[in-house]
């Protein structure tokens, strides 16, 4: 069973959602941002969301976006993102990691490479925001073979046959865009939330994860309620951008435990 298959099935088996945390890889530098993910599980994180930095992210906001600009200018590479989770791994075998990010950089290291070295690192999903299903045969394969799960997002403008066609060959989860814009910049409605979830739930049984939107401990518990998974991510990476470098991991774990604790 992979890992996010059996952290799925534990915790529902427990009663209660995964708390799925998004850091950009390497910000604000790679020695911080590695210790950031290091200390995740121990603060109550079930899932890592480990953003590739990109000079173009289109579906992030303001806040996502300073990120990735702080770890390229840190010299943060997709080669070094897989660095970090393999050190990640040295020391946890089973907290499981998506990357999330752009096809830009997966295109340029090589689809097939890609595959190979992120599953040989101890990657567990991979999550291409800009890259829809008509486009993705060149990845989908060599993911696939490689044991990765791939991830698609879901839209509260996706129904009907594109809800259909965009579950088709999804595995690990589902990740529901709660809002229609990009990241940290507008916030949940749960009832429409409820009504896309039950949607969703109709055409694929796969676990569901909201993000976008969640901007409070109280919304992360509303979502908890009707989602198996919740995905805090600008919470988090603005505690990178307003804290001196010597607490970020001491707040980040005090912020991801505080969303832990909600969930439970």
């Amino acid at each position: 069973m992979s890992r996010l298959k059996n952290t799925f099935s534990r915790l529902k088996s427990e009663g209660r959602a995964a708390l799925i945390s998004y850091v950009v890889a390497g910000d604000p530098n790679q020695e911080i941002g590695q210790d950031i993910i290091d200390s995740l599980p121990h603060a109550g994180v079930d899932i890592i969301e480990l953003g590739i930095p990109f000079t173009d992210p289109m579906a992030d906001g303001p806040t996502i976006q300073a990120a990735d600009i702080r770890a390229l200018n840190a010299g943060m590479t997709l080669k070094k993102t897989l660095d970090m989770v393999r050190e990640f791994r040295v020391k946890n075998q089973a907290t499981p990691i998506v990357l999330m990010g752009y096809y830009n950089p997966v295109y340029i290291y090589g689809a097939a490479k890609f595959a190979v070295d992120a599953a040989s690192a101890g990657v567990d999903g991979v999550l291409l925001v800009d890259l829809p299903p008509e486009e993705d045969a060149e990845i989908k394969g060599e993911l696939i073979a490689s044991g990765i799960d791939l991830i698609r997002l879901i839209t509260p403008t996706s129904t009907g046959e594109r809800l259909k066609k965009l579950v088709k060959d999804t595995s690990g989860f589902l990740y529901y865009v709660s809002i229609a814009g990009v990241t940290g910049t507008a916030s949940i409605n749960i009832q429409s939330v409820t009504d896309k979830i039950k949607e969703i739930r109709q055409v694929s049984d796969l676990p569901i994860a909201v993000g976008f939107g969640i901007r409070t401990i109280d919304d992360a518990k509303a979502v908890s309620k009707i989602a198996d998974g919740v995905v805090i991510g600008s919470a988090f990476v603005n505690i990178v951008e307003k804290t001196i470098q010597k607490q970020i991991v001491s707040e980040i774990s005090r912020a991801s435990q505080s969303y832990a604790d909600a969930l439970a």
